[in-house]
């Protein structure tokens, strides 16, 4: 996360998958002084951070699917943006950390917040490090053992969201859902609201103040029993592509669908892997089921039971 965020124009979606090797630009150091500090929520998506022992493979592979573009710094890590706007970065993992995508929420304080992760039950996986000039951060697992980033932003830190292409939600996929509801409220306030019938369909939906920041599923059946607690980052699908061909481009471009598509409350949705095998989810928020009130939450185990 230690670079400047300036880009230069994206792929557009709907055009051919670039065939040539996509160019390595130079991103200026990162400015030294520190600016206003921004007004910021604790606990709001902030980032997302792509591990990847193939950087040049899956930038050509995220160009063509979701249309962005990339700069890559001096120490390596990449940006990559959509008209202009930061949605997410990659970089070479060190040790034998497997190819994922890391979701970071931000922070006031790292070291104090390492030491809420521990007297919580959580585990810290990397020690706060600073980043001269932009902020800290922090890699964490909670106590069902999912890992999860937290950022201090020390200067304006953008990532576009709500745009086809970018960041649009992200979600916890573990096998403890009433720890992890626990340990997160715990953090950050949340306000916890149970979205299924909390034992056949378990997920909780994260607010602060009434906005909706983040989801948590309990995972269940349609998982592997060995699937390790993940976070699942979502992608916005422009609509006049439709998920569906997004999924197929997926396949063309070296990737899998793991889960193919299929239709929610918030939209029609495909999980899909990069070529090195990093997991995400594609979205299209313009094609949602329609959600009826009586449908939440209901207490009714049996539909057709008078």
């Amino acid at each position: 996360m230690a670079i400047d965020q300036s880009h230069p124009a994206v792929t557009d979606l709907t055009t051919d998958v670039p065939t040539d090797p996509l160019p390595v630009l130079q991103v200026p150091v990162p400015i030294s002084s520190l600016d206003e500090i921004p007004a910021g929520m604790p606990g709001r998506p902030c980032w997302v951070e792509l591990a990847t022992t193939d950087p040049r493979t899956c930038s050509t592979f995220y160009a063509g699917l979701l249309g962005w573009s990339f700069k890559v710094g001096e120490d390596g890590y990449v940006l990559a943006t959509v008209d202009d706007q930061p949605v997410a970065g990659l970089h070479t993992p060190q040790g034998d950390q497997p190819p994922a995508w890391t979701l970071y929420l931000t922070v006031g304080d790292t070291l104090n917040t390492a030491e809420r992760v521990r007297d919580l039950g959580g585990h810290v996986l990397a020690e706060p490090t600073e980043v001269p000039g932009q902020g800290g951060l922090l890699v964490a697992a909670d106590p069902s053992g999912a890992a999860i980033g937290f950022w201090r932003q020390d200067r304006d830190w953008r990532l576009g969201t709500g745009f086809p292409g970018a960041f649009t939600w992200a979600e916890l996929n573990t096998w403890d859902g009433a720890a992890a509801d626990t340990f997160f409220a715990a953090l950050f306030g949340f306000d916890i609201a149970q979205m299924g019938d909390g034992e056949a369909f378990d997920y909780t939906s994260w607010t602060v103040n009434g906005e909706e920041v983040l989801g948590r599923l309990r995972m269940g059946g349609e998982f592997d029993p060995g699937t390790p607690p993940h976070w699942m980052v979502f992608f916005e699908v422009d609509p006049e592509v439709g998920t569906d061909r997004v999924a197929q481009r997926a396949v063309r471009l070296g990737g899998r669908v793991t889960v193919a598509p299929f239709d929610s409350p918030f939209g029609r949705a495909a999980v899909v892997a990069d070529p090195t095998g990093a997991e995400f989810t594609v979205l299209d928020r313009s094609d949602a089921l329609p959600v009826f009130e009586d449908e939440v939450g209901s207490n009714n185990d049996d539909p057709f039971d008078d």
